[in-house]
């Protein structure tokens, strides 16, 4: 492992110890081999005046909800050193009282919690404290003589301990593992089946101790193994597989709607096909050793115990999962806790590779990160004696722990449409532009569809998947639908809003290229679109479809045979998919939109020829309606998304007008 120190970057903070602690924390942080998603903590122990001018001794330690790759000095909480050493002589205390005393031992209440781990650093006697999960390390405890293994390769310069569940239970066997020991002769700390604690009284020493740590385990494994331990950090910025090649995408959309019901809400389904996935999904002990357990224990608490293993027929594999979870459950409860859901976070697809469920992207990223570490760890671990990961009951201890129980209800609130997948044509602009936005802010992934290459970088968020994509063309449409389905596991929203205005004709004058293209794009793509996508909406978790058509449909206009007729065969369209699709709980609904001027349907040329028609001025025009108002994509999209949520829950085959009245209409 590289040690990340530079002596240039830290010559500006190098009498700021908090400064320096932040340092690095984020060069820790870089690496993905020692602290995954949030794992790990730091701190650094501090001499400050209070508001009355005395001088007391603080642990700055990284605070809870906080990452080591982005923390920053706000992240660190201040704790009374003198509070915690008393705490840790106590004989007893639970982590959820400990947790509140520690609060009240801040010196700044606006501070983040302060880790569970406080007292334990607070307890090692030198200024810096390192603390990580690194990945080499528990590779070999977890193995049969794993401890053995690391006192040969340690020596006496590493105090070893066995798992102790994180908190207050663990630093209290710390202190009297540690009351006759010569802590100058250590150079770190390692927890069997948890990770390392190293520590100095520099910023430098500490960091560097735990590079030379983690690297001799490294060296170690390889030397075994002859597999090299993978640069987790080179592969930051790969940008995910698209391919769609020998993918069973309607296995993994049923697998994904199997896995949501049985969670009881939506879930997103990341699936992985790497060369080292592939593989391990073909070994004949796969469905064996993914049932053992996780690489530590404090990945349980996103990815269940045990990954499930997606043989044929997947509808029995969930039911036995979760028959399998109800009991270790019932073998390891106290009889005070409430079972969690009984769905699986991960899975292996044979010949395939790794699928991971979340209710957001970012959530089902962090369990397909956590996945790749813990195959390559089980392949390693194969090598060297076999994967033995901690007991069930170890396991079940941090599943239920108070402290995470207490982090999943902060995590509980929801957005409407948290966890489903929806798909919008026409995207780049107007109200296919709006309809992506607001299904965003309710909470679902989109992906965003249009010819318009600026597609690819019109959306900040990571919930969005722009794609170039041609509705026209039936394979570009086909491709676009396959790599949603790869992408996030299915579809269960679909707007259907791609579409163009053509200029006005009267039907004597109207030229067979313009007839072609209006039928072309707006209703032969429509009707494809639905033909691609209808598979997957069979397997859709609370599937919906708005079609946007036009008033033309209901009042249509002079010089405007070319859209008026298309837009009314996709209404028409809309109505045989609504009593086709009705059985399988997929609604059909339609909107009418009028006047909607911020659409590049209606370039000015379009506008002056409108209003022509109709005798009136452009500004007339705009505002021709019941209520005399303009209508935005904006107000489009919210009815769009309005539609396709709870409130149409038992409306099909509807068309809703939006068009501020339209007397012809009415």
């Amino acid at each position: 492992m590289l040690n990340r120190w530079n002596d240039q970057n830290s010559k500006d903070i190098e009498n700021d110890q908090l400064a320096l602690r932040v340092y690095t924390s984020q060069l820790l942080g870089q690496e993905s081999g020692l602290v995954l998603h949030g794992g790990g903590n730091t701190s650094v122990k501090i001499n400050e005046k209070n508001f009355f001018g005395k001088s007391e001794k603080l642990l700055y330690v990284k605070g809870s909800g906080w990452d080591l790759v982005t923390i920053e000095k706000s992240g660190f909480a201040p704790v009374k050193m003198d509070t915690l050493l008393e705490l840790a002589e106590l004989e007893y205390l639970t982590d959820s009282d400990m947790v509140r005393l520690q609060r009240a031992a801040m010196i700044d209440p606006g501070a983040p919690t302060p880790s569970v781990e406080a007292i334990l650093h607070a307890i090692i006697p030198y200024t810096f404290v390192d603390h990580t999960h690194a990945d080499a390390v528990v590779v070999l405890s977890n193995t049969p003589e794993g401890d053995i293994r690391i006192k040969e390769l340690y020596g006496s310069r590493v105090l070893l301990i066995p798992y102790v569940m994180p908190g207050f239970i663990l630093a209290r066997a710390i202190v009297e593992k540690t009351k006759s020991i010569n802590w100058k002769e250590l150079d770190a700390i390692i927890l069997l089946n948890h990770g390392v604690f190293t520590f100095a009284d520099t910023a430098k020493v500490s960091y560097s101790k735990m590079i030379d740590i983690v690297s001799s385990a490294e060296n170690y494994l390889y030397d075994v193994t002859r597999i090299q331990i993978t640069d987790w950090n080179a592969n930051d910025k790969i940008i995910p597989d698209r391919s769609t090649a020998d993918m069973p995408l309607l296995e993994i959309a049923r697998i994904r709607k199997l896995i949501s019901n049985k969670k009881g809400r939506a879930m997103l389904a990341i699936t992985s096909c790497s060369e080292v996935l592939t593989e391990f999904s073909k070994r004949d002990d796969c469905a064996e050793l993914i049932s053992k357990g996780p690489l530590t224990p404090d990945h349980v608490i996103r990815t269940k115990p045990t990954g499930a293993y997606f043989q044929h027929p997947v509808e029995n594999v969930v039911e036995r999962y979760s028959t399998s979870y109800k009991e270790y459950f019932e073998e390891n409860t106290t009889g005070d806790l409430q079972c969690l859901d009984m769905a699986p976070r991960w899975g292996i697809l044979p010949n395939v590779g790794s699928i991971s469920f979340g209710r957001s992207i970012n959530e089902a990223r962090i369990v397909a990160d956590i996945i790749d570490h813990t195959v390559e760890a089980i392949n390693i671990a194969e090598e060297i004696g076999g994967w033995t990961p901690l007991s069930r009951k170890d396991i079940f201890e941090m599943e239920y722990w108070e402290l995470e129980q207490a982090k999943l209800k902060k995590n509980n609130s929801d957005a409407e449409f948290q966890g489903q997948i929806a798909l919008v044509t026409g995207a780049a602009s107007g109200i296919g532009y709006s309809c992506v936005q607001e299904l965003i802010k309710r909470g679902s992934v989109v992906v965003a569809l249009d010819i318009d290459p600026t597609i690819e970088n019109l959306f900040e968020s990571n919930a969005v998947l722009p794609i170039i994509c041609d509705v026209t063309n039936s394979k570009s449409l086909e491709l676009a639908v396959k790599t949603t389905v790869k992408m996030y596991g299915g579809i269960d929203l679909l707007v259907s809003n791609a579409g163009y205005f053509p200029i006005g004709e009267t039907i004597d004058a109207i030229k067979d290229d313009t007839w072609d293209k209006s039928l072309l794009l707006n209703l032969t793509s429509h009707k494809n679109l639905l033909a691609s996508t209808i598979p997957y909406l069979k397997e859709g978790v609370e599937p919906a479809v708005v079609i946007v058509g036009s008033k033309n449909v209901p009042a249509p206009g002079p010089a405007a045979g070319a859209y008026s007729v298309a837009k009314s065969g996709l209404t028409q369209l809309g109505r045989v998919a609504a009593m086709e699709l009705g059985q399988y709980g997929i609604r059909v609904n339609t909107v009418h939109p009028n006047a909607v001027f911020d659409t590049g349907v209606w370039s000015e040329d379009v506008l002056i020829s409108r209003a022509k028609s109709y005798g009136m001025s452009v500004e007339e025009y705009k505002t021709n309606n019941m209520l005399q108002i303009n209508i935005c994509s904006k107000d489009v999209a919210t009815l769009v998304c309005t539609m396709l949520g709870s409130s149409f829950s038992k409306t099909t085959g509807a068309q809703v007008p939006i068009d501020g009245g339209n007397e012809r209409v009415i």
